[in-house]
Parts: C-alpha cells; sequence; structure tokens
C-alpha cells in the first residue's frame, strides 16, 4: 500500500474515485501503444547540415513512408519533391515560388497539404491524439488536429476541402506547410541520443547544440570532445587551449566568433607579431569548410594555430606536475626538448625536431607562460565564461547529459569501459578511492558536475576544473581509452612509430560476446535483452571492420558523419534506429553526394536484429513508470472505495 501521506497528495490530481480510475484507463491503454522509434548518432563532430538532415529526414524513414502511402499513385519526382519539402520546407517553398505561377503555387500547396497530412497520420499513428496535441504548433493546433482525425465519411468531405482552400486563399499556406512539415518530423524520431563528440573539426558545433537544446526528448553521452569544452568554460586553461587550436586548425572561426562571440582578436594580433618571421608551414589549417562571417586568411591561421598549439602544451605540463596521481609523467615533453640540439627526447629515445622555432620558450624554464602568453589566455578564458550562447549549451549538456545512460535495455557511453588484458575491469583511483566499471563512471560524472556546482574556490571544484584534462587526454579515462594523445609527436617529430596511440584492451576484448556479457551485467542489464552502444572510433567499413561486435551486443556507431574521417570510413555516417519491430543500422552517404544527388539519398539499411514480437510501451523504461503510477492510482482508487480518504464534493 503507498503511503497514506503520499495519497492524500496525489488525491489532489484526482479528487474523486472516477478521476482515478479514468487515468488507470488512460495508463493501460498507453501501455499497449507500440513503443516510439529511438535513434542514436555519434561523433557529430559539427557537421550542422549533415546531421539536421539525417534528423529531419529520420534517416530515410520519412522517405519510406512517402514511398509505402504513394508509390502507386504519385511519380518518384513528386515523391522526391514531398520529401525534400518535408526536410527542408522553407527552402523548398521559396525555390518552388520562384519557379511556378502564383495560381500553378496555389494548386501545388493544395495537393502538398493533402499528402502531408496523409504522411503524418502513418507517422503518428502510434501516439495517443494528446502526445500527438502536444506537438502540434499552436497557431494551427484546431486545424491540424482537425485534419489529422479526418475520417471517410463523405459527409464531411467538404467541410475538410474548405479548410485547405481557406488555408491557401488566406495566404498562409506556407506557414501551414512549414509548422505541418515540423510536426512530422517530430513524430519520426521519438527520441534522440547522441553518443558523444557533438563539438570539434566540424563548422558549427553551435548549431547542432541548438536544434538539440529545443528537441523535444533528447540525452547526450559525454565525449572527450565535448569534455574538453565543458573544461574550457569551466576555466580550465589547458583546455581554453587546446579547444581553440583544434577549431583553428580545421578553420572554425566562424563557429568561435560569430556562434560563441569568443573575441579572436587577441590570439590574432599576439600570433602576427610573435610569428611574424615565422611561416609556420606545419600549422597550415584543414579547410574543410569555408568560413562565412569570420575568414581568416591561411598564413595568419598558421600562426594563429601555432601559437596555441606551444601555450597548450606549456600549460599541459604544468597541470601534469600539479597532479602527479595523473601518472602522464611520460607527457611532459617540452622539458625533454634539447633547444640548442633540436632534438627531443621521448620514451628514452632521441629524435630530430621537424621545427625548432619557439620565441617564447625559455628553454631554462620551457613550460613557463610569458606575460603575453598569460594575458592572451586570460582573455580568452574570460571570452568562453562570458558566452552567452555557450553558457546556454554547458548547462544542457549538465541537464541532459552524463557519462552514460542506460535506457530500454540498451547502455550507451561514447568510448570504454577501461580493462585489462585479462578481460578485468582497470581499477583506478581517484580522490583516494579504488574505482572501476559503473562506480568509477559514476565517480567520473559526479567529478565533472563538482567542477560548476561546487563552492567557488573550494579545493574540490579546482580538483575537478583540473581534471578534465586528464578526462581529455588521460589513459585511463573512458572518453579517451588510449595510451596517449600524440599531439606534440604528429606536430614536431617525423617517426609515425612515435604517433601511434595504443587502445585500452577494451577495444579488442568486446570483439568477445563474454565481454560484453560481463559490460552489461555490471550495469545491472540482462545480456539477452540489451545491447551496447557506443561511438568514438571511426569503424573502416571500407576494410572489412564491422560495427557490430560482441556477436551482436555492442554497435560501435561512428561512422564518418564528419567529412574529416570519411577518408577512414568510406561513407557518411551511421544510424542506428530503434523501433517497435526491430534493431536496424542505417549507412549513409556522404552529405555532399546526397546533396549533389537527392534522388539517390536513400541510406543502406540493414535490420541487425528483430524483436521476438513487437514492443510495447508496457516494455520500455516509460511503461516501467506507467505502471508504478498505475499501483499508485490503484492504492488511491481503494482508499476512496474504504474510507481512508474522501473524494473531494462529497
Amino acid at each position: 500500500m503507498t503511503d497514506l501521506s503520499y495519497l492524500q497528495l496525489l488525491s489532489r490530481n484526482y479528487p474523486t474515485a472516477l478521476a482515478a480510475s479514468a487515468e488507470i484507463i488512460n495508463l493501460n491503454a498507453i501501455c499497449r501503444l507500440p513503443k516510439g522509434t529511438e535513434y542514436f548518432f555519434s561523433d557529430l563532430h559539427g557537421e550542422y547540415e549533415a546531421f539536421s538532415y539525417l534528423l529531419s529526414s529520420a534517416s530515410g524513414i520519412i522517405r519510406d513512408k512517402i514511398d509505402y502511402l504513394f508509390a502507386r499513385s504519385v511519380s518518384e519526382k513528386e515523391r522526391d519533391e514531398l520529401a525534400m519539402l518535408i526536410y527542408d520546407p522553407a527552402g523548398t517553398l521559396t525555390r518552388l515560388q520562384a519557379e511556378m505561377e502564383a495560381q500553378e503555387y496555389d494548386n501545388w500547396c493544395r495537393i502538398a497539404i493533402y499528402r502531408l497530412v496523409q504522411v503524418c497520420q502513418t507517422v503518428s499513428a502510434k501516439y495517443t491524439r494528446s502526445k500527438v496535441r502536444k506537438k502540434i504548433p499552436a497557431s494551427f493546433s484546431y486545424i491540424i488536429d482537425e485534419l489529422l482525425h479526418a475520417d471517410a465519411d463523405d459527409s464531411k468531405d467538404r467541410y475538410y476541402e474548405e479548410i485547405i482552400a481557406s488555408i491557401v486563399s488566406t495566404g498562409t499556406s506556407d506557414a501551414f506547410i512549414v509548422q505541418f512539415c515540423q510536426l512530422i518530423k517530430e513524430c519520426a524520431v521519438d527520441n534522440l541520443h547522441i553518443i558523444g563528440d557533438i563539438f570539434d573539426r566540424g563548422p558549427h558545433a553551435d548549431r547542432i547544440l541548438e536544434e538539440l537544446r529545443h528537441f523535444h526528448d533528447v540525452d547526450v553521452q559525454w565525449g572527450n570532445h565535448d569534455i574538453g569544452w565543458l573544461g574550457a568554460f569551466a576555466g580550465n586553461q589547458a583546455c581554453v587551449a587546446s579547444v581553440l587550436r583544434r577549431c583553428v586548425s580545421y578553420n572554425n572561426f566562424d563557429q568561435l566568433e560569430d556562434g560563441y562571440g569568443i573575441n579572436l582578436r587577441p590570439l590574432s594580433m599576439f600570433a602576427a607579431e610573435v610569428y611574424r618571421d615565422d611561416p609556420c608551414q606545419r600549422f597550415t589549417p584543414h579547410v574543410l569548410d569555408e568560413n562565412i562571417y569570420d575568414p581568416v586568411e591561411s598564413e595568419l591561421a598558421s600562426k594563429m594555430h601555432k601559437a596555441m598549439a606551444v601555450i597548450e602544451f606549456k600549460l599541459e605540463c604544468q597541470l601534469l606536475k600539479r597532479h602527479p596521481e595523473y601518472h602522464m609523467d611520460l607527457r611532459l615533453l617540452l622539458p625533454q626538448v634539447d633547444f640548442a640540439a633540436g632534438t627531443v627526447t621521448v620514451d628514452g629515445r632521441s629524435y630530430e625536431m621537424l621545427d625548432c622555432s619557439f620565441p617564447t620558450v625559455d628553454p631554462a624554464d620551457p613550460t613557463a607562460l610569458t606575460a603575453g602568453e598569460q594575458e592572451l589566455m586570460d582573455r580568452l578564458t574570460a571570452s568562453f565564461r562570458h558566452s552567452t550562447l555557450l553558457k546556454k549549451h554547458v548547462r544542457f549538456l549538465l541537464s541532459h547529459g552524463g557519462m552514460y545512460k542506460v535506457v530500454n535495455g540498451n547502455l550507451l557511453y561514447h568510448g570504454c569501459i577501461p580493462m585489462t588484458e585479462d578481460g578485468k575491469f582497470e581499477t583506478v583511483t581517484l580522490d583516494g578511492q579504488e574505482l572501476t566499471g559503473k562506480a568509477y563512471l559514476d565517480a567520473l560524472d559526479a567529478k565533472v558536475r563538482t567542477a560548476f556546482f561546487s563552492a567557488k574556490g573550494s579545493k574540490e571544484r579546482e580538483s575537478a576544473v583540473d581534471f578534465f584534462w586528464y578526462l581529455w587526454a588521460g589513459p585511463k579515462s573512458p572518453l579517451f581509452g588510449k595510451s596517449k594523445l600524440s599531439t606534440f609527436e604528429r606536430y614536431f617529430i617525423a617517426d609515425k612509430d612515435t604517433h601511434k596511440e595504443v587502445y585500452n584492451p577494451y577495444y579488442s576484448l568486446v570483439k568477445s560476446r563474454s565481454t560484453c556479457e560481463t559490460i552489461l551485467r555490471e550495469f545491472g542489464l540482462e545480456p539477452s535483452r540489451s545491447h551496447i552502444v557506443n561511438g568514438h572510433v571511426p569503424v573502416k567499413e571500407k576494410e572489412g571492420e564491422s560495427p557490430i561486435r560482441g556477436e551482436g551486443l555492442l554497435f560501435v556507431i561512428d561512422g564518418g558523419i564528419s567529412k574529416a574521417y570519411q577518408r577512414q570510413t568510406g561513407f557518411g555516417g551511421y544510424t542506428l534506429i530503434y523501433n517497435s519491430h526491430h534493431l536496424a543500422l542505417a549507412q549513409h552517404k556522404p552529405y555532399e553526394q546526397i546533396m549533389e544527388n537527392p534522388r539517390d539519398s536513400a541510406p543502406r539499411v540493414r535490420i541487425v536484429e528483430n524483436m521476438p514480437r513487437r514492443m510495447l510501451v508496457g516494455d520500455t523504461d516509460t511503461g516501467a513508470r506507467l505502471r508504478e503510477q498505475i499501483g499508485q492510482l490503484q492504492d488511491l482508487l481503494t482508499a476512496y472505495r474504504e474510507g481512508t480518504i474522501k473524494e473531494q464534493g462529497e
């Protein structure tokens, strides 16, 4: 029996036995609906246009619905046009208005609205009317609700025809179509899971986060690149330098200045002055996308890139000296440089440096920032801290994100669970505690939040802010999971053996089903009904790698949405789709290829597991919560009938 005081509180919402009974009926009925479709993306890396397209198209599912409805009655060209209308309604309508006469355009809009109604009815069929109503834009709520629930009664045909005719004659067809398309997209994707690495490499992580921030049901598992940005906002200057180095190296000036309002003028002036005689040839940025609002000449960008790299290496050394407990002494590389000889010692071996121009480095104290560098970092750190949009995005990542998530039998995390060669969970000492597996990830999640929510100036907060660096590049960080981050070696040493980053044993062990079963049980899941979903390591399918590991228990869905990885993977990314019938992997073409030939944009979809029966809401985590509510309402109903609680109004 539910606690009486709680039942008295519950009675305020359900003041009579009839009200409680009605809600029990409603919740039981919801449990019998098919489960909504969940979409899993990973490693978006700032590729806003590609991600927005995949989300808008529901990874090809919307086009499948269009073909299902209209394959026999509508030409392929018109089906293509209807799909593009749903994906990009504003752009499509603008283009068609320019191509058509006014009367032709109005007729096209009438037909499009009829077809959109049918598509929306199909994608929303598994939801209750109340759930769909909550998604309907307020300005057209009555009209859309009426159209969606039109019946086959001929007596109402003229009624529906008049609604659509009036939409067109009043000049509101464009606004109506745009909002209807948005409703279709929201109904097509019930839950969205992002398995880390929203930031870096691509041009607009800021726009991705704005889209996610306004999505109706989304969660994020932090990736190492996301943690770098969280650390920068928290005030970790090594993270600030690292984030800026990566953004400059991938020409992401629009995101920094126009998106987040980070003032780069102090950096450009510093770099132009200090490195004026240095061509910085090894620091030429990768230009995968052109800047629109803040273009920077390649020569200056190269100098800015090197300036931030040198500062990053200095700050890394300072931070690691403060924290010997990180056991990362081998990454103290600047002190290992013989500036007179032009060599550096790495792992006990001496290598010739490819670049020996270090105007800001004092050989007697190579890790010390110059006064100019310190002033620059203070100004840049303040710029990060004062970014209004970045503050909103950090709050979103903290409120909707974490180190991992268990949802509907699936375990989601970005990188790995650190393990030893013999298949056991790695024991890691954190703040005096020896931790493994789930307990380690829980402690890391709490540590991240300590950096934002503990008392300012406290030792706990300072320790947590510094720890972002370990999460970014530490060998036992589950977000990184490699022996080292060889950025220094890649810049300054020709021998590629020094560039190698050895992966944690986890990555080979999870090819075994038994290892995946061990991990799932660690997080309280039954392996026969569960899966692991992670990203972090691009899957090179063109070299024979499979995204499916552990005999179907683990899916690696980092498939190259980022253009920076597409040469390795050979395609444009994965979506994992979990609907009421099956789990499926959608393999996408690169976004540029899709835009060149939209008619050939369909992903290659593989069903990787069929459900033994159709999954219902009652089979999900939501169903478990609903059953708990039903039990509480049944207790309230009993209390009413036994007179323990009086019905209001009696």
